[in-house]
């Protein structure tokens, strides 16, 4: 019988094992002792124009927001303009706007940064991840072969390649022309 090295051991044991970027910056953020005042959701979408509101779209309705703790770069939030977390409160016609951007957004994504795959959906409670759960959001994450699986990565701290200011500044003009067009 073949003796098996420690390397290979580990590789069997711990497959995707990867190096870990430290970012100290967001514990306070993650443990809540940072407690925003009011809904940041709301608050960008009483100042989408301003950069740091990170508001990528908007619309009577509904806003395109780049995720400001993302899990990979180009991590989207979809969001009704109007304060609530009760999904089935939301109109049909807030429901099609969503999904509209979403079509829309992940189209930008596609282009912009040629993922291999999303991850969409909404957390519904804080029981079920919504860190926000009182103002409903759709999440749209770009993914690539070797990235990791989804639900590691809701636990971890991720390497994102890219600053978020730089990711606005290269999804901004997208977005630009497709808020002229008055999809929604």
């Amino acid at each position: 019988m073949k003796k098996k090295s420690i390397r290979n051991l580990q590789s069997e044991i711990w497959p995707q094992e990867r190096d870990v970027i430290e970012s100290p910056h967001r514990l306070q953020y993650v443990r809540k002792v940072i407690k925003p005042r009011g809904c940041v959701f709301c608050a960008a979408s009483r100042n989408p124009d301003h950069p740091s509101s990170l508001v990528l779209l908007k619309s009577r309705t509904m806003l395109v927001v780049l995720n400001k703790y993302p899990y990979n770069n180009g991590h989207l939030l979809i969001l009704p303009r109007k304060h609530g977390g009760d999904f089935e409160t939301m109109t049909d016609k807030n429901l099609i706007a969503m999904q509209l951007l979403t079509k829309h957004s992940l189209k930008i994504l596609k282009k912009v940064y040629k993922p291999h795959g999303f991850n969409t959906g909404m957390n519904l409670g804080k029981v079920a991840g919504a860190g926000i759960p009182d103002h409903l959001h759709y999440h749209i994450i770009p993914r690539w072969g070797g990235d990791t699986n989804f639900f590691p990565l809701i636990a971890q701290t991720k390497l994102v390649v890219e600053t978020t200011e730089q990711s606005y500044n290269l999804l901004k003009p997208h977005f630009e022309k497709l808020e002229k067009r008055n999809v929604v």
